[in-house]
């Protein structure tokens, strides 16, 4: 039997429409349908479905009180449907914090601009969900796992894209790039102390890269940096232009650190994080002390805009080995090559771990190729970092 799906929206031909898409994956089964979030937290204790697809603007009850309702009581995967609005950006960051793992645009030619794409990309979002071993404890004194190459032969392909419509990146910039994710756990002991020993590197900047599961694995890890922070930090998540603006609005406001989106000729200044815009690429070029950013219209076969590698690649020219870049939770291999270019130089690559990750591939790829030094959990990631990069 498929990954049990319960579809959530009040139009009758969205159901439909997606229930159609679901089920024509051998690997997915529509379970049953709702047309609002009272219907949807029934329907979820009485069918269990192992993924909820959940509009947010509904009768009765909206998509945002049922995720809370039914996070509450029996946790389900939920990827939400949002407009690509300043509102629906607004709503689909509360869903996420209220405990949706994932969200898509509504309208299927804003996810992709090719329809057998879009369709797939819909079907293999909702198996990475289905997938996700969710709600095991993560301990705050869960481990540091130092990652040795002999422990990463066990690796085995599982694309999380359709190979038909991979794109590559140029070879002065990343490499090239596909989107393979490997199933290999690391075997390695850990240490028994969660929070990884800083090394004594000097550092210039730090960056971070994510997709699925980053909004909420970037305000886990940003809210706890201290307002003094002493370098700059560069964000790449994947995400909407029309999202982005109303992200970093939220993260501003909720750390101690300034953030902000990106923008061409932004000097890098400590105790800030640059954000890349949405459908553009961040890159970083030569000026002031740390770099300054500039921003590129996304080559449209690129798969991802903003690119991980883009920004991992152009900052290896730039500052090199003083970096601390780090790859959290996300679908697919965007970053890998720009984390091996990084680590050509002599920088530091770090990962999050399994266990704590809504979806291991990005972070995943970086650790079987090799690349990532340290496979740390969400919840220690800060404390490490503030740790490795407080000295300087």
């Amino acid at each position: 039997m498929g990954i049990k799906v319960l579809v959530v929206d009040d139009s009758s031909f969205f159901r439909r429409r997606v229930s159609e898409i679901v089920n024509q994956d051998p690997e997915l089964e529509v379970v049953g349908t709702a047309n609002n979030g009272a219907e949807a937290v029934k329907m979820a204790a009485e069918l269990n479905p192992q993924v909820i697809t959940m509009d947010i603007e509904m009768p009765v009850m909206d998509g945002i009180t049922a995720v809370k309702q039914i996070m509450a009581s029996k946790p389900i995967p939920i990827l939400m449907f949002s407009s690509l609005t300043h509102d629906g950006a607004r709503a689909t960051l509360e869903a996420l914090e209220a405990g949706a793992l994932d969200f898509l645009p509504k309208r299927f030619e804003d996810i992709a601009s090719n329809k057998d794409d879009a369709i797939l990309l819909l079907q293999q979002r909702i198996k990475a969900l289905g997938r996700r071993r969710l709600f095991r404890p993560i301990s705050r004194t869960a481990p540091v796992i130092e990652q040795a190459p002999s422990s990463l032969e066990r690796a085995r392909p599982n694309l999380s894209m359709p190979q038909a419509r991979q794109a590559s990146l140029s070879r002065s910039t990343a490499g090239a790039v596909n989107n393979t994710t490997l199933n290999t756990s690391v075997q390695d002991k850990p240490r028994a102390n969660g929070v990884t020993r800083a090394s004594g590197k000097k550092y210039k900047a730090v960056l971070i890269g994510t997709s699925t599961g980053g909004p909420v694995a970037l305000q886990k890890v940003l809210t706890q940096l201290p307002a003094n922070y002493p370098h700059p930090i560069l964000l790449i998540q994947h995400m909407p232009a029309a999202f982005t603006p109303t992200f970093a609005t939220r993260l501003n406001s909720l750390c101690k650190i300034e953030v902000k989106e990106a923008e061409t000729g932004d000097v890098l200044k400590p105790g800030c994080a640059y954000l890349a815009p949405g459908g553009m690429q961040m890159m970083l070029e030569r000026g002031g002390v740390h770099g300054r950013i500039k921003v590129l219209a996304g080559k449209p076969e690129m798969n991802y805009k903003p690119s991980v590698d883009i920004t991992f690649a152009s900052a290896s020219k730039v500052i090199g080995a003083e970096i601390l870049a780090v790859v959290l939770t996300g679908m697919g291999a965007d970053g890998r090559e720009g984390a091996r270019m990084l680590k050509n130089t002599g920088a530091t690559i770090w990962a999050q771990d399994e266990a704590s990750c809504v979806v291991y591939g990005m972070p995943q790829a970086v650790t079987v190729a090799g690349i990532a030094t340290k496979s740390i959990a969400l919840e220690q990631m800060a404390e490490s970092i503030l740790k490795e990069t407080a000295g300087g």
